[in-house]
């Protein structure tokens, strides 16, 4: 289910509205996500009282919905706190005919990358096993199956089948190393699992679904749709799921649109934006972060802008009118050589026997912010930046400029990726025009200009940054790997000065293991260079 973090009264209605559906169909056991009542990652919300308060409440009256539909217990992700607030727990409790059965406290709370549960979380110590026609269930919550001890746990208080709410949020490739993680930690210790993982987008996380039944030898017998909500029977001979049909498994370009999609969608309609704001170029990248929020909220609530300077190509007018005419969404056209002139002209004093160099091209990136940020304020829409990964991590990028704006869109796709998934979109429907993907990238701020006058390829540049950023390597292996040491000196060292600059751009979408945002945390001053 796709809960939103603190609309208890909406979360609660969709609980209630899946257990009505799930025993109409004859369900014993329904199982929704970690902390499904309340949404995750609640965050900060978890160090109020009166959070709980309203949770609590909430909670009880779940509880007495729940009690419409006799004979199904219904597992419940919420947080508790011990009398006096003195500990807390991210908990799941399992109700059945309006009574609490139990409640189970998570035992491992994961404090690396993008969590932090250990800033509001207390560990629990006890099992929780609880019986359904003969069968055991057992409860785990999301991390405590990453490690073989809570499973353990539960097996020996008598465990058949291990039920698993989950917060875990999208990266790629993440459902595969679900898949081994379960089989080395749950079914090695002769569980069968159900996984239920959250669904949607809540700020820069995703959470894709793709929850799955495995049996006590590791074989899925069951797996939910990727990237939407979705409720599934299955049925079990004694303590071994029965298999069923399974969604046709997603390419990465496949998974990494629809995550982009999913979480322009929520991001936009959970925050109550009336539409979105879109600066044009010309160029892959505005094309790309056009095409996924007409996907994403439909053409009536997207508007282009394209703001041409002297230095505007045709083929960019051109491309950028074939695009928004194929995918039918509001465009016009602002000219800012007025107001370049204009400021050029108010700076001419202070910049009287200087050469033009990045200056002037940073005042036209801050023009175009501006009329965008003004549109916004206007009209309420909200501007969706166009920045990529690698532009991000090498300050590619004009601060107040390109960088002005609420969501980013592709912060966390690099270059190379951001020409394969154009490539899908267009596999789908021929949206993106042919020339926007072969014409050499440009930001169009001085006469003749490419990217690669002032970066390395971004086949290097992107490997590189993967290596560093990503993946952690030491620069030494990155040069023995192949790269040449200017390069990879260049890169990291750009990486690390433009921290400052990455601190202030807006928050985007996480689709790789380690992005930019709040699993990088990086000091902006510091005069440590590899």
């Amino acid at each position: 289910m796709n809960s939103t973090v603190g609309d208890l009264a909406g979360n609660r209605a969709k609980i209630v509205e899946f257990a009505r559906r799930a025993h109409a169909l004859g369900a014993d056991i329904m199982l929704t996500p970690e902390l499904s009542l309340v949404g995750y990652p609640p965050e900060d919300l978890l160090l109020r009282s009166a959070f709980y308060a309203k949770t609590e409440a909430t909670f009880a009256a779940l509880a007495a919905d729940l009690a419409e539909f006799p004979g199904l217990r219904v597992v419940v992700g919420l947080p508790l706190r011990e009398e006096g607030g003195a500990r807390r727990f991210n908990a799941a409790s399992v109700l059945l005919d309006g009574e609490v059965l139990g409640a189970y406290r998570k035992h491992d709370l994961p404090n690396t990358t993008v969590f932090d549960e250990k800033r509001y979380f207390s560990s629990g110590d006890e099992t929780l096993v609880f019986a359904v026609k003969g069968v055991r269930f057992g409860l785990n919550i999301c991390e405590d199956t990453w490690f073989d001890h809570a499973p353990a746990r539960a097996r020996l208080a008598g465990a058949q089948v291990l039920l698993v709410p989950n917060g875990s949020p999208y990266h790629m490739n993440k459902q595969h190393l679900r898949y081994e993680t379960m089989r080395k930690n749950v079914c090695a210790q002769g569980l069968a699992l159900v996984y239920a993982n959250l669904v949607g987008g809540q700020d820069e996380l995703i959470f894709d679904g793709d929850s799955f039944v495995m049996d006590q030898d590791g074989a899925i017998c069951a797996q939910l749709e990727h990237f939407a909500e979705d409720l599934r029977v299955v049925e079990f001979d004694g303590a071994r799921p029965l298999p069923q049909a399974r969604p046709e498994p997603l390419s990465i370009e496949a998974q990494v649109y629809r995550a982009l999609v999913l979480g322009v969608r929520d991001y936009i309609g959970k925050n109550g934006f009336p539409g979105v704001l879109i600066g044009m170029s010309g160029g892959v990248d505005s094309a790309l972060t056009l095409a996924i929020a007409v996907d994403a909220l439909g053409a009536d609530k997207v508007r282009a802008i394209m703001m041409p300077s002297p230095y505007t190509a045709d083929i960019s007018w051109i491309d950028s009118r074939d695009m928004v005419k194929r995918l039918g969404v509001r465009y016009d056209e602002i000219s800012i050589n007025k107001t370049f002139d204009a400021l050029r002209e108010t700076l001419a004093g202070e910049f009287a026997g200087l050469a033009e160099d990045a200056t002037e091209e940073n005042i036209q990136a801050r023009i175009r912010g501006t009329i965008l940020m003004a549109l916004s304020n206007k009209h309420g829409s909200i501007v969706l930046t166009t920045g990529n990964k690698s532009e991000m991590a090498v300050g590619y990028c004009t601060l107040y400029g390109d960088m002005a704006g609420g969501f980013a869109v592709i912060k966390d796709i690099a270059k190379t990726l951001v020409y394969r998934l154009c490539a899908y979109r267009n596999g789908i429907a021929d949206v993106i025009p042919e020339r926007i993907l072969t014409r050499g990238p440009s930001a169009e701020l001085r006469p003749d200009q490419l990217d690669q006058d002032s970066l390395p390829p971004y086949e290097v540049l992107d490997a590189i940054m993967r290596m560093y950023m990503e993946e952690n390597h030491p620069v030494a292996d990155i040069v023995a790997a192949g790269y040449a040491e200017a390069d990879v000196a260049r890169v990291t060292r750009l990486i690390k000065i433009n921290e400052y600059k990455r601190r202030q751009s807006p928050v985007g979408i996480r689709v790789t293991h380690r992005g930019f945002g709040r699993d990088w945390r990086y000091p902006i001053t510091s005069k440590f260079y590899e």
